[in-house]
């Protein structure tokens, strides 16, 4: 036999039985691959969170307790989409569960007036795009810190709507629970409505130009402009599509619950979906952000509130817990970020 021939079977016969150093390769290579994801470690908590719950009791997996795990999660991811746009583009919107608040009020209001349902709770959800772009006005064309615009807006929207209200809660019309069946009422409508708008944004943030836009926005404000990015525009939009989700998630909630409550929103949905964000590999000062961290951020903050709610420890150790995944989570990503930024983990 030629060396020629003798080197085809060789490989030949590599190829069919691969030594299993090969394999242990792999494997070091696909841990290596996956260590170098900004999202790996929020995964890790997350499956071991989800692991724990449902060893310790049963009742965690029961289907009955996964549809109030996803009514749980769905509102934090949907805003957590919202505030991810922001926080890459250099800002963040305080105001976003005040208007969470006041949309179902509004579409209430608008039935009570006559109009019908669809257009009742599509001026709900307009009333969420116009609070965002005035949020966008005082920031980009006033020059407003947004932490502090939109701390104002909160307020601003809150009183207007204990107002109008008079401070207390009323019952979605009848005529709208057909509708509301497929916002919110329904057993998996909620996290269904946000799976679909995360993949639609993952989408946008990671395949198109707004997201490149976006995180050139944020990552460096001076050299956008330098390139042509329309920055005004890009904050104007992710102010507005912030304040849109905010005002999707209250009327979803509102049917949900079957409540219109003036009490719901104010400021625990917006650090849910913002601590969501971060936590999941969102960076506060602008520049990068991921919409599939958030997503795990939102499923370990729901994991969290529901397991231990499940297992019977009182929901006054839950700020504890939260503060501490939140530093937990945070050490983790800066410590990857240095091991990606030194070459150590390619």
């Amino acid at each position: 036999m030629s060396d020629t021939a003798q080197q085809r079977a060789d490989a030949v016969g590599h190829a069919q039985g691969a030594p299993p150093g090969s394999a242990w390769r792999g494997i070091r290579g696909g841990t290596r691959f996956f260590a170098r994801q900004r999202e790996a470690t929020i995964f890790v908590v997350a499956v071991a969170l989800f692991a724990y719950f449902a060893v310790t009791n049963s009742s965690f997996t029961t289907q009955a307790n996964l549809v109030v795990l996803s009514q749980d999660i769905a509102p934090i991811i949907i805003i957590a989409i919202g505030e991810v746009l922001l926080l890459i583009s250099g800002e963040i919107d305080l105001s976003v569960g005040f208007i969470y608040a006041f949309a179902p009020f509004l579409m209430y209001y608008m039935i009570g007036d006559g109009i019908p349902v669809l257009p009742a709770v599509l001026i709900g959800l307009l009333f969420g795009l116009a609070a965002g772009w005035f949020n966008g006005f005082l920031v980009v064309t006033l020059g407003l810190p947004s932490f502090i615009a939109t701390l104002g807006t909160g307020f601003l929207f809150d009183g207007i709507m204990l107002i109008t209200s008079h401070a207390e809660p009323v019952t979605p019309p009848v005529s709208a629970l057909g509708l509301g069946k497929w916002l919110g009422s329904g057993s998996w409508s909620m996290i269904i409505w946000a799976v679909i708008l995360l993949a639609i944004f993952h989408v946008v943030l990671t395949r198109t130009r707004w997201g490149l836009h976006t995180v050139a926005a944020g990552g460096n404000l001076l050299g956008a402009r330098e390139a042509g990015i329309n920055v005004a525009r890009i904050k104007y939009g992710n102010f507005m599509i912030t304040g849109l989700l905010g005002a999707l998630v209250g009327l979803q909630v509102a049917f949900q619950t079957s409540d219109i409550d003036p009490l719901a929103g104010g400021y625990q949905p917006m650090f849910y979906a913002v601590t969501a964000a971060v936590i999941g590999g969102t960076a506060m000062l602008g520049g990068s952000g991921t919409m599939i961290g958030a997503l795990l951020g939102a499923i370990v903050l729901g994991v969290l509130t529901d397991g231990f709610s499940v297992i019977g420890i009182s929901a006054n150790t839950l700020p504890v817990i939260f503060g501490g995944a939140v530093i937990v989570a945070m050490i983790a990503n800066v410590q990857l970020s240095r091991l990606r930024a030194s070459g150590r983990m390619r």
